[in-house]
């Protein structure tokens, strides 16, 4: 399995499978200069990326059966960490600032329990700051935007800004 995205830039336009069950569609993902390439950690899943920038140090991770699908235009800052066990998908325009991480599952069981999944949806023009975190099951409505450290648990509503580490929503506005 490759470990970063050389591999996908040669197959992007054809979806070819390139580990175990794996598939990887790729249009015109613009790696940018100045540290590591972007790792993808594909165990069997499904990833789906338009047209976006990923910084030095993206995390891409995708367990058997699970889809990660980002949207055109989107921009990923270094060391954004992305896990799906079951669905992580994020829409169009979206800014995510460094070190944040997104995953959809607990990663570990608990008293002999699986390990639970809920997928995260991210639409349209939101923004995440640096070092935020999103975990399972959370929808982040359009033009929303999560500060710097937010722990996000709970749906976020359209054009809300939400912030601190409980992600308190500070204000919302309505379009004009």
């Amino acid at each position: 399995m490759p470990r970063d995205f050389e591999r996908a830039f040669r197959c992007r336009h054809s979806g070819e499978a390139f580990c175990s069950g794996a598939t990887f569609a790729a249009l015109a993902i613009l790696s940018l200069p100045g540290g590591p390439l972007p790792v993808v950690r594909n165990k069997g899943g499904t990833i789906v990326v338009e047209s976006c920038s990923f910084e030095a140090g993206v995390r891409l991770e995708v367990y058997k059966g699970a889809t990660i699908s980002i949207g055109k235009g989107t921009y990923l800052n270094r060391n954004v960490h992305i896990v799906a066990a079951e669905s992580v998908t994020i829409g169009r325009g979206v800014k995510i600032g460094w070190d944040a991480v997104i995953m959809d599952t607990d990663l570990h069981g608990h008293s002999g329990q699986p390990a639970r999944t809920k997928p995260v949806v991210i639409d349209d023009d939101v923004w995440i700051g640096c070092r935020a975190l999103l975990l399972k099951g959370v929808h982040v409505g359009k033009g929303a935007i999560i500060g710097a450290g937010a722990i996000v648990t709970k749906n976020v509503p359209p054009l809300a800004v939400v912030a601190s580490p409980s992600a308190a929503v500070l204000f919302s506005v309505s379009e004009p």
